[in-house]
């Protein structure tokens, strides 16, 4: 504590009385007052290999106090550009910092937009650099030295940013800049190829990489910025009906990359690295957060901000808090959970995704003031106190906050949240035969007769299960993350496993782990496991899901394929959930073998997915395997108070 202190004493000496200084009218808060108050101007900030980045200040009129500096590094630009064109800030996104006469900068990242150089897709940390060998770390460093140099600032800084520029504020905390006291990587983008924007455990999102990737490399430059391109049609543009059909009709893989054509690089990269190789491996940011503490000078607090029910970066924050833990255990490091899709904590309708209202706890207003604002004012203004809980998970069948003290950790079996002590538990939630599931807390009905030791289905690549019910006409819903499951559960390709009615509450807290027994007819299967609260009116709320890749069911580096018929187990984990299954809901778990165009197809058969034909496409019938000597279990951390 003395440590942080003396940190945070450098950053408010000057700042004690800028809430007297600063002009402020607390209630009247919009974009003339922003206007009236701020000034803005645009420059270009030289890096240590001359490359100059462009960069939006805005900064208080008034100078009679030194203010703090919150920065988001961004590849999706700094718009409007023009010093006398102000950006349209949210109200509960940027308000407080505002109203609390904060400099708020905007960085266009290293080629991207109107930012000199060469852009890179998941640019790799370089530990150790030397000279002018530049990364996202050294772009921060650079940019936090000429911004204390030339603002009214208290030289202390803070970053943030959502998704792509979650990344980038992952790296500013690897900057290790003095002055970078204070950092917030909001659903980051981490390891895509285990379980982000890019794959799951080695299967293509499809929709989302193809719909993205062309964009992102020609209208998101500085070209474009500068009229030298316009906006042309997308080879993307293929949606005619709506995407299942017609992502249907484009048959495998490389005929999108025909259409793609050879200029789209990451696309080209992605589909160049079919496995987890060392491309992948240095590509990935959470492989270098053991730097975070290897500078006395620096060791930023670290505030991982995640929705529960996001599309994108679900994986990235809960990998991005637990590396941080387990390899640089010295730094500051919270993380917030919420009902939330996508980077919606930061917008208007937080607490709402599709057909559910998770409640007022749930809503931008409370993160904004309870959680978000509150970290960066204590260690950047040396307001208020060092934040009380390491980690604040919403639970999504209650609709409350846990507040976690010592932080969240899956692996422990007692803990202390919202004051109590809570003991977890393991349970294995059965598998058994007519779509029985069964566990210690659950009933299971007794057959006396012999029974089939599994259930099986026919997944047929000609018609694959669709990821959501309605056919949306665009890329990829948002809404299915908690959409209603009844119609996967009325198709003969989904198996349908389901609980009694529940006589007591179940709370879930903690990591599921598929361990399953399965077989197939062919060499190669995907397998989509979900986890489903069934309530009182039938309506099935998906809660988690995750999908493995067959042929990757023992390693992402090295495939395998599958001896067809012979029974093999299937281990993989769900990404962390915190849920109440109510008494007398029914716990339901779904296995199918597609979840399309969300996922590519898989052939089902042995082979490169992205280069085969179309020809290699064949049904295959599988077997979930529940009794005898090939048992199937869905593990469960189940908590309880003491």
């Amino acid at each position: 504590m003395t440590r942080i202190l003396l940190l945070i004493s450098l950053c408010f000496a000057s700042f004690a009385h800028a809430q007297q200084s600063f002009v402020m009218e607390p209630d009247s808060i919009n974009q003339q007052w922003i206007e009236r108050n701020y000034t803005k101007r645009e420059v270009m900030i030289p890096m240590r290999d001359g490359v100059r980045l462009f960069t939006a200040i805005y900064e208080p009129r008034d100078r009679s106090v030194r203010h703090p500096i919150l920065m988001s590094r961004d590849c999706y630009g700094c718009a409007p550009y023009g010093e006398d064109r102000f950006m349209r800030f949210s109200r509960i996104g940027y308000y407080e910092y505002l109203r609390s006469g904060y400099i708020i900068v905007f960085q266009d990242v290293r080629g991207k937009n109107m930012s000199e150089g060469r852009f890179e897709d998941i640019r790799p940390y370089i530990p150790n650099k030397k000279g002018k060998q530049t990364d996202e770390a050294s772009d921060t460093y650079d940019t936090a030295e000429w911004l204390i140099r030339n603002t009214h600032s208290n030289e202390c800084i803070g970053v943030h940013g959502i998704s792509y520029p979650g990344f980038y504020s992952t790296m500013a905390a690897l900057s290790l800049h003095p002055a970078v006291k204070a950092v917030s990587p909001q659903a980051p983008v981490t390891d895509w190829f285990r379980g982000d924007d890019d794959h799951h455990n080695g299967a293509l999102c499809l929709v989302d990489m193809f719909d993205f990737e062309y964009w992102f490399q020609y209208i998101n430059s500085r070209d474009f910025w500068e009229g030298r391109i316009g906006r042309s049609n997308s080879p993307t543009d293929i949606v005619r009906r709506d995407v299942y059909t017609d992502f249907l009709e484009m048959g495998a893989v490389r005929n999108f990359s025909a259409i793609m054509g050879d200029s789209v690089e990451m696309w080209n990269l992605t589909l160049s690295h079919p496995n987890l190789d060392e491309y992948w491996e240095t590509h990935t940011v959470t492989n270098y957060v053991q730097y975070l503490s290897s500078s006395k000078k620096a060791n930023p607090a670290v505030m991982v901000v995640g929705g529960l029910f996001d599309a994108e970066d679900c994986f990235g924050a809960f990998d991005t808090y637990k590396k941080i833990r387990a390899k640089s255990p010295k730094t500051p490091v919270y993380l917030v959970e919420g009902p939330w899709s996508h980077g919606a904590w930061r917008y208007t309708g937080a607490s709402r995704l599709g057909d559910v209202d998770y409640g007022d706890q749930a809503a931008e207003s409370v993160y904004m003031l309870q959680m978000e604002y509150p970290f960066f004012a204590y260690y950047l203004e040396g307001k208020g106190s060092e934040p009380e809980y390491g980690a604040r998970m919403f639970d999504t069948g209650s609709l409350m906050w846990y507040n976690l003290p010592d932080g969240w950790d899956a692996t422990a079996s007692s803990f202390t949240a919202n004051g109590r002590t809570m003991q977890r538990t393991r349970i294995a939630f059965q598998l058994g035969e007519q779509g029985a599931l069964c566990s210690d807390i659950t009933y299971c009905p007794k057959n006396e007769s012999q029974p089939i030791p599994y259930i099986s289905y026919v997944s047929d690549p000609s018609r694959p299960v669709p990821y959501i019910g309605s056919r949306p006409h665009g890329g990829r819903d948002a809404t299915y993350m908690n959409a209603d499951q009844r119609y996967a559960s009325w198709r003969t390709d989904v198996a349908v496993f389901q609980s009694n009615e529940l006589a007591q509450p179940i709370t879930v807290m903690g990591t599921p782990e598929v361990d399953f027994t399965v077989s197939t007819s062919t060499t190669d299967a995907d397998f989509i496991v979900k986890v489903i609260d069934v309530d009182e009116e039938g309506r099935q709320n998906l809660i988690r899901w995750e999908m493995m890749r067959g042929k990757y069911r023992n390693s992402l580096s090295h495939p395998e394929p599958f001896e067809p018929n012979r029974p093999t187990a299937l281990r993989f984990k769900l990404n962390d959930m915190i849920h109440t299954f109510q008494a007398g809901h029914r716990i339901m778990v779904q296995v199918q073998s597609s979840m399309f165009p969300l996922f590519d197809r898989n052939p089902q058969r042995f082979c490169d997915i992205y280069h085969c034909l179309d020809s290699d496409f064949q049904p295959a019938t599988i077997r979930i395997y529940h009794s005898g000597e090939h048992p199937s279990r869905l593990w469960l951390p189940v908590v309880t108070a003491l």
